[in-house]
Formats: structure tokens, C-alpha cells, sequence
């Protein structure tokens, strides 16, 4: 039986990869890694590390306006054309992206079992994060399973309605991407970061990682961010910034603009996901408003600053793995000085989105799901 697999973002990919390397260990399930094209370049460069390829890519036009509905509407026919040449036995698609809501709609049209990946996430405001609050809950009303990432997410999903059955608790794939990778202990290929690395061990630094890249963040409010890093490197002498910046132009100009040249702050392109988790594990602190990196950072006990008005991902909040600071200037670096000095500290160990066995937990449902076994009750039930 062939699962399909979608992605079309760097994180998609990276949270699916455990996934499909469970499946291709499974004697009946076989992972079918379908590239939607969303982020060129981007799906492909995060699962090298893991060793997976990608099965087929999306023959979708070329896009010329860059808006939403014209992504949903290259992608419909060509995921239409793929599923009915594939058949797959199930789609999953994670989170709440574009190319997941047109997977799931593409599916469900032609009757195959929609599996939702990070299942339950709710801020409860359309607008925030906009346009991915209104996905997700778009995924939901048709997905065949649900797979919450926490038992928050779970309550959340039967709260709306979704059926019990439907719903398995699995923790958050990409703990288990972040711990593989971590385990490689690959070398940094980012001139930069490798530079960055030496630099801060002879010094004796530390290291603040920044990344801003939603919608919401751009324009004032990552001036107010801007701002805030500012303060943090001239208050603190023995602090480096790293700041790998969004690819946007807009976003690349602003940020240039105001810290290019900047004494102990570095931009860089984005990372590669192994230099990403190096950089997370060499972090004192990460300034973010990043999802992934949210429960990325609590495996390695980094303290993460919230750059959101709100977040859907409350467990890191309430663990004491994370604050809600928003944009705004002064708590930002009021914030980030508490626990520069020592004063503020996580007050969690552990990582509250998992243990790294998602991916097993997942395959579990599947299972069920497919009719292969009963669903493990530390899958099923809501904990």
C-alpha cells in the first residue's frame, strides 16, 4: 500500500521525513514522496540529510502572481492528475499549508482517506496567523484522521466536534527530525555559522539565534523586532546574533537595512536543517516566530522568545520553555536581558511536543486507519 506523502515547504519536509523512513521499514506500507513545488529547491535541499527522495514533482504552470489562489489553482489538476496515477491507500499532509489545504481537497474528491499531520492546532483567530488558522481548520472538516501532536491539540479537535476514534495522539514528528539530525553532529556547511562557531568558542560568546518570517511580522512590526536586536547586542557585549533572513526581498531589505554592518550580528541565507539545529543547540536564546523552532529548541533546553501576538502552540508557554513577548521593542529586550543575566530560565526539562517516537506512533494509526492492526492505546487515547 503507497501513502502519500505531500510537501512543498522546508518544513513540511522536514516533519514528514521521519514519516517516510518509518514507512519504508514497514513489511505492507511504502512512502510516496510527492514535491508540490511550492518553495523550489526547498522540499529536495531538507530531505538529503535524511537520505529520502523525493517520487514526483508536480507539473504545475509557472507562477506569476505569487497569490494564494493561484497556487491552489496549478496545484488542484496536477495533485488530481498524481493521486489518480498513484492511488494511493491514504494522503497525509501536514500542517497548514497551501499545498496540504490542496492536497486534502484533492483527496477527498476522489475518496482517498485524508490524513492529518499536527492535527488541532487553534489560536481561534482567522487572522493570526493568517492564511494558516483558516487552513487548518479547512484540513480538518475532511481529514479521515487526525494526528494531534499534543493532548491540548487533541482536545481542541473534540472540542469541534471530531470523533474520538478519529484522533491519535502522536507527539510532533519533527522532535524526532531534530533528535536525528542532532545525533549526526554534522559539520556546519554555512561559511558563515562555521565562522560564527569558531569565533564564539574563542571568545567565549553566546549566541542568539533570530528568525522572522510570517506575514504578520513583516513591515512595523519587524521594525520593533529590529529594534530589540539592536538593544540586546549593544547591552550585551558578549552576545553574537545570528539572523538567517527569510528569502523575500522586502524582508531581506529591511533587515539589511537596518543590522547590515551591524558589530556582532551575522545574516545569513537560510540554513540548511542541520545547520539549523546546530545553531539551536549552540543558542542561549532563540528570538522566533517560527512554529518549528518553537518545539525544536526545548529538545536541546534553549529558551525561546515568541515573536507573536498569539501562538497556537500554548504547551512551550505553559512548560516554561517559552515566552509570549509579541514585537514589541522594550519586552523583547527586557525579556531576552532576564535570561541573558540568569534571571528567567526554563523551568521544564523535556520537550513538551515528544519524545521522538511520533514517527512510530503515526505509522500506528495508519495501521488502524488501513485496517493493518488495532490502533496501540498509547496512540489512541487522548492523555
Amino acid at each position: 500500500m503507497d501513502v502519500m506523502l505531500l510537501a512543498g515547504t522546508r518544513p513540511e519536509a522536514v516533519k514528514l521525513a521521519p514519516l517516510a523512513l518509518a514507512l519504508a521499514e514497514h513489511p505492507n506500507l511504502r512512502p510516496f514522496v510527492v514535491h508540490s513545488g511550492q518553495h523550489q529547491g526547498m522540499v529536495e535541499q531538507a530531505l538529503i540529510p535524511f537520505g529520502l527522495p523525493v517520487d514526483a514533482w508536480l507539473d504545475t504552470p509557472p507562477r506569476t502572481t505569487g497569490t494564494q489562489s493561484e497556487l491552489v489553482s496549478g496545484l488542484l489538476p496536477a495533485l488530481d492528475a498524481v493521486l489518480r496515477r498513484v492511488a494511493p491507500s491514504a494522503v497525509v499532509v501536514q500542517g497548514d499549508t497551501t499545498t496540504g489545504l490542496a492536497g486534502a481537497l484533492a483527496a477527498f474528491w476522489l475518496g482517498i482517506p485524508v490524513v492529518h499531520l499536527e492535527a488541532g492546532l487553534r489560536t481561534h483567530d482567522l487572522a493570526a496567523p493568517f492564511p494558516e488558522e483558516g487552513t487548518r481548520q479547512m484540513i480538518s472538516r475532511i481529514a479521515a484522521l487526525h494526528l494531534a501532536p499534543t493532548p491540548g491539540a487533541a482536545a481542541a479537535l473534540r472540542t469541534e466536534g471530531v470523533p474520538r476514534q478519529r484522533i491519535a495522539v502522536t507527539g510532533n514528528t519533527v522532535v524526532d527530525a531534530v533528535i536525528a539530525i542532532a545525533e549526526r553532529d554534522l559539520p556546519a556547511r554555512d561559511t558563515a555559522l562555521a565562522l560564527l562557531e569558531m569565533e564564539i568558542a574563542e571568545a567565549n560568546e553566546r549566541l542568539v539565534l533570530v528568525t522572522s518570517h510570517r506575514r504578520e511580522s513583516w513591515g512595523e512590526p519587524l521594525s520593533r523586532t529590529l529594534a530589540a536586536i539592536e538593544l540586546i547586542v549593544a547591552e550585551h557585549s558578549d552576545v553574537q546574533v545570528l539572523f538567517p533572513v527569510h528569502p523575500n526581498p522586502a524582508v531581506r531589505e529591511q533587515v539589511l537595512t537596518a543590522l547590515g554592518g551591524t558589530p556582532r550580528v551575522t545574516i545569513t541565507e537560510p540554513l540548511e536543517y542541520p545547520d539549523l539545529v546546530r545553531a539551536l543547540r549552540l543558542a542561549e536564546l532563540v528570538l522566533t516566530d517560527s512554529g518549528g523552532i518553537q518545539e525544536e529548541a526545548p529538545t536541546f533546553g534553549t529558551p525561546v522568545l515568541v515573536l507573536r501576538e498569539v501562538t497556537e502552540r500554548r504547551e512551550a508557554i505553559e512548560a516554561g520553555c517559552a515566552w509570549l513577548v509579541g514585537t514589541d521593542t522594550a519586552l523583547i529586550a527586557d525579556t531576552a536581558a532576564k535570561i541573558l543575566r540568569g534571571d528567567l530560565h526554563p523551568t521544564h526539562a523535556g520537550n513538551p511536543y515528544g519524545d521522538g517516537n511520533a514517527a512510530a506512533l503515526t505509522v500506528a494509526a495508519l495501521e488502524e486507519l488501513l485496517n493493518l492492526a488495532p490502533m496501540p492505546r498509547t496512540a489512541a487515547e487522548l492523555r
